[in-house]
């Protein structure tokens, strides 16, 4: 077997797993020396002289020509009566040079090398790819879907190496065929078996720091600050930011003009409503602010155990919950506090909690009132019919039976 067969053959392999020439080369030489030394003892006198750009190599053995049975190391040293017979004129003293060829070392032993070459090779490519990606976690990556399964999706980056975006990491709207370019974050590198595997998100906050960053160039430049980030993925999303400059309003900078620049965010994220909170330090202050678009009345803080009792008038309870109570729930991890929502208490305003009216109302209805924020009859009256319509998706003609049975509990007062 010639050496350029040998080196052909792996060529063909580094250039499958994205591993330039020159290093294939130089695994080439580890792996000769390391077979060197296990015939011969050493490899202090060889070389191995690889040639990259005719992608083939040599192997040369020097000893010291001396008298015949002078030979105390044939290792390092050969008889004079053996020099001369490949080259009459040496003399002794001289170093002797002759070549090995890959044939020399037995079949078994290149079937050695070609394994210790793929191990190699192998090990290469995984260290190249958990050192490249180890870097990039919190980074934003580009591939192609190349596989959809049931619990994961499997992504080709640009290289062609295999990246894996689980289903909990996968926004609840996204839906993905084969060949589709996908966006992402690097949540983290695992070693499974010693194979590095790279896992995806776009579920994570980070996500959407990295499309802010990618966005807004105030953010990316570090003009704007993001102190915090929350969110439900698909559904809804709180953003602290906050600017150490007085002429940029990082608000007004995050969204853009007319919405331009959060609306390519919210798209990328499946139409999650993205809430931008202006950050500041006074607690009582960010608490407002991250219940917008709630007005609140008053606020009652216990820093002690980070709690916070908000007050605010019925027809804004809704706002402060908002649906399926995402607002208040995401408020609260934005703040830091755990947060209690209150109606003002009117004087001389009686109510009744609308749980006394369930055996007038539907136990259904009654929930769907209660998902607004109306646990109080009066509550519920506040409201006109259309935004009653409009908020709870009941049929007219059960909101003018709930108001009809309402009024009639007071009337009769």
């Amino acid at each position: 077997m010639e050496s350029i067969n040998l080196v052909e053959s792996f060529s063909e392999f580094q250039e499958f797993k994205n591993i330039d020439r020159t290093t294939m080369m130089r695994i080439l030489e580890d792996v000769f020396r390391s077979m060197l030394v296990k015939k011969y003892g050493t490899d202090d006198n060889i070389d191995v002289i690889v040639n990259v750009n005719r992608g083939d190599f040599e192997i040369w053995r020097t000893r010291v020509i001396v008298d015949d049975g002078e030979v105390e190391d044939p290792i390092h040293q050969i008889a004079y009566s053996e020099a001369i017979k490949v080259e009459p004129d040496f003399e002794i003293g001289e170093d002797f040079q002759e070549s090995i060829k890959i044939e020399d070392f037995g079949r078994r032993d290149i079937l050695t090398i070609r394994q210790s070459l793929s191990t190699k090779v192998q090990e290469y490519e995984k260290n190249n790819i958990y050192k490249k990606y180890i870097d990039k976690v919190g980074e934003i990556v580009t591939g192609e879907v190349y596989q959809v399964w049931k619990k994961e999706i499997l992504v080709l980056d640009d290289e062609g190496i295999e990246l894996l975006l689980p289903k909990s990491e996968q926004i609840a709207d996204d839906y993905y065929h084969k060949g589709d370019i996908i966006r992402a974050v690097v949540a983290r590198v695992e070693l499974r078996n010693n194979i590095p595997v790279i896992i995806l998100s776009r579920t994570s906050p980070l996500f959407l720091e990295r499309l802010f960053e990618a966005e807004v160039p105030e953010v990316y430049d570090g003009l704007i600050t993001i102190r915090k980030t929350v969110r439900i993925p698909g559904k809804r999303a709180k953003i602290a930011v906050e600017s150490y400059d007085d002429r940029i309003d990082p608000v007004g900078a995050c969204v853009g003009m007319k919405g331009s620049r959060i609306h390519v965010i919210v798209r990328e994220l499946r139409n999650e409503n993205i809430d931008v909170v202006n950050f500041t330090t006074n607690p009582t202050l960010f608490i407002t602010r991250a219940l917008s678009p709630a007005k609140i009345t008053s606020i009652t803080l216990h820093p002690e155990t980070l709690k916070a009792d908000v007050f605010m008038k019925p027809d804004q309870v809704f706002y402060a919950i908002g649906k399926n109570g995402y607002n208040i729930k995401l408020a609260g991890k934005l703040t830091g506090y755990d947060i209690d929502v209150y109606r003002d208490a009117e004087e001389d305003v009686e109510d009744v909690d609308i749980d006394e009216f369930s055996d007038e109302i539907e136990q259904w209805v009654i929930d769907v009132l209660k998902g607004i924020g109306c646990y109080t009859a009066r509550s519920v009256l506040e409201l006109a019919q259309d935004d009653l319509m409009r908020r709870t998706d009941l049929e007219e003609e059960t909101v003018k039976d709930v108001i009809r049975i309402l009024k009639a509990e007071f009337d009769e007062e």
